[in-house]
């Protein structure tokens, strides 16, 4: 199961992350959210303990989705060393997404 990212708890959970970390910046209300949410999920557990993946919503956590500048939704943002690395934004494939985290694993 994907994590659930807040920003209270994102520093700790993204930013001083030791394994790279992918956040999908998402709201209950949106579809394209919705239809990418099962891949979300599934790639967490496919990626537990190797690659750190989690959700954020962005209508209960608007300090976090300021920061990084999310205006459209999906979005989701790779992480390493704390830093963001990459951007997608809409909705993608789940091949799509794995091949990103294959690229960003190490």
């Amino acid at each position: 199961m994907a994590m659930q990212f807040t920003d209270a708890n994102f520093k700790t959970e993204v930013l001083e992350s030791d394994m790279p970390v992918l956040v999908d910046f998402y709201a209950d209300w949106c579809g394209p959210c919705k239809m990418i949410a099962p891949f979300v999920a599934e790639l967490a557990e496919e990626y537990q303990g190797v690659f750190k993946i989690g959700k954020l919503n962005i209508d209960m956590e608007p300090n976090t989705t300021a920061k990084y500048r999310v205006m459209s939704i999906p979005t989701l943002i790779f992480f390493k060393n704390g830093q963001p690395v990459e951007t997608i934004v809409g909705a993608v494939s789940k091949k799509h997404l794995q091949e990103k985290i294959e690229a960003h694993k190490n």
